[in-house]
């Protein structure tokens, strides 16, 4: 029977017969030859690749559940390097202190992370900024928002930090009395939102967050998805959602810039990042147009915004779940600033409360915000790994084909620079020493190289502030039978499972 005949037997099937053929055949080829690619056809040039059944989903039900554990599960038995498929495509994953240089100070001329990240941030943030331009332009635009972030400047945050806390607790309704149950993610992302607009950008976008500019910047955030990573046209309503968000902030942005503007320098009333923006050129002289301050902004709040919200949630958990360190840090706060929170909190006097500071640190260390860090190959790249089968190093290429994957919690939540890595205990930067803050590092909660976060000591200030407040204020305590909540990493940027609560109780005053 030739293949003249076959096609003769198929056509005269039933359509529905037709149908399910058709899909199971195509599927059944796709099967076979993912298997013999893993089996029979390996590439031992390139790294070791975690085997998985079905072709395009790959290992990527397993990696999405929990990262870490798939990381640590694979780091076991294939050491360092190894590859896996997530959506139909080969990651390289380097760990490590080794594997985090190797991704972190990566060349131009060697990896992208705008070619990984342009199709999910262009949506949200918008057009000319973040990774939508030039790798030179992006780090003239981190430097023009760096001036906001100098030390000289950040002295004048606390103050608002307070303000926007006490603003805020006196007027939600779940802080109503002297006892009750707040949403912590909730209530944390709205606290680090205002109190970053404000020191940041100033009180016309503070005021416009009061209104309606919160829940478009809650449409935008709920777009930073798994699926927009990869797919990010799709039409979804979500995204709808998204593209009218942009638009409606990128619009009361440049009302604020073209309402400046006409009033002119004189009525300055504040120095914030918008107005730095307005006054600044590029090097080659040209001045920053309005539609780009506009989208640094969004892209500025939404990123600092995350990452201090994730951390902020985590840091009340924990402290919820351990009242011995939550009674220590009162008892710090109150010995160093007195009775007078308000008064006598500055940033250096934030600064001398070393058990706040670890306890950030501690929080960062085992809840990092960003689980996955990734890089488009551009070019060949070459790596020597210990391969744990045969305790000896192996030389691998990594194609162009491949994703470059840095995943730095894992060294944060190694043994073997972290005894008993899976508890909190903030007491453990008493002895840690000096952490080296170079790519090589073995704890990088902001990133390293040129992509590493220049928000870095807002986020602590903001942080150490935030907790200061709280726990100046109020005791909380974990709802009955609960502790601190599992890891959802359904989102971009890990948080609590929801629903995620905590009791809280009034304190008396000092």
């Amino acid at each position: 029977m030739d293949a003249t005949d076959l096609l003769k037997q198929f056509t005269a099937l039933p359509l529905l017969a037709q149908v399910v053929i058709v899909p199971t055949v195509f599927f059944g080829l796709a099967f076979v030859k993912h298997i013999v690619s893993q089996t029979l056809l390996v590439n031992k040039s390139e790294p070791p690749l975690v085997f998985s059944w079905v072709p395009f989903v790959g290992s990527t039900i397993d990696y999405g559940m929990d990262p870490f554990k798939f990381f640590f599960r694979n780091r076991k038995r294939y050491g360092d390097t190894f590859s896996f498929i997530l959506v139909g495509r080969k990651h390289t994953v380097c760990l490590g202190t080794e594997g985090n240089n190797f991704v972190f100070n990566s060349t131009l001329a060697e990896t992208s992370a705008a070619d990984i990240y342009r199709g999910l941030t262009v949506p949200i943030f918008g057009k000319d900024v973040c990774y939508d331009c030039s790798p030179a332009k992006l780090m003239e635009q981190k430097k023009l928002m760096k001036y906001s972030l100098m030390p000289d400047k950040l002295a004048a945050f606390v103050p608002i930090f307070l303000s926007e806390l006490q603003h805020y607790l006196d007027t939600a309704k779940s802080f109503q009395g002297n006892e009750g149950v707040f949403d912590v993610v909730e209530s944390v992302g709205v606290i680090t939102m205002y109190s970053a607009a404000s020191a940041l950008q100033g009180r016309e976008v503070r005021d416009n967050l009061r209104k309606d500019l919160t829940a478009l910047y809650h449409d935008l955030d709920k777009s930073f998805l798994p699926i927009n990573f990869y797919m990010p046209g799709l039409p979804l309503p979500v995204n709808r959602r998204r593209d009218e968000a942009h638009q409606k902030i990128a619009q009361i942005y440049k009302d604020i810039i073209k309402s400046r503007r006409q009033l002119g320098p004189g009525s300055k009333g504040e120095d914030d990042m918008i107005w730095k923006m307005m006054e600044s050129n590029y090097k080659d002289g040209s001045s920053v147009p309005d539609h780009e301050i506009a989208n640094m902004m969004i892209g500025l709040l939404m990123a600092g915004q995350h990452n201090s919200y994730s951390v902020g949630a985590w840091i009340l958990f924990h402290v919820a779940n351990r009242p011995d360190i939550q009674e220590e840090l009162y008892q710090e706060q109150a010995a160093i600033l007195g009775t007078d929170l308000n008064a006598s909190a500055t940033r250096d006097s934030m600064n001398q409360l070393p058990l706040h500071k670890m306890v950030v640190r501690e929080t960062l260390r085992i809840n990092a915000p960003i689980h996955t860090v990734m890089r488009a190959v551009k070019s060949n790249l070459t790596i020597t790994s210990r391969d744990p089968k045969t305790d000896s190093d192996k030389t691998y290429t990594i194609p162009t084909s491949h994703v470059l994957v840095s995943a730095p919690g894992v060294t944060a939540q190694s043994e073997e620079y972290f005894p008993n890595p899976e508890k909190w205990d903030p007491h453990r930067w008493e002895t840690m020493g000096d952490v080296p803050e170079n790519a090589s590092s073995y704890y990088l909660p902001f990133g390293a190289g040129r992509h590493r976060c220049v928000g870095e000591n807002f986020a602590y200030l903001q942080l150490n502030t935030i907790v200061a407040f709280m726990v100046r204020n109020y005791k909380f305590y974990p709802m009955l039978g609960e502790g601190v909540p599992a890891t959802d990493y359904t989102a971009m940027i890990t948080r609590p499972v929801l629903p995620a609560r905590l009791r809280w109780e009034r304190r008396a005053k000092i």
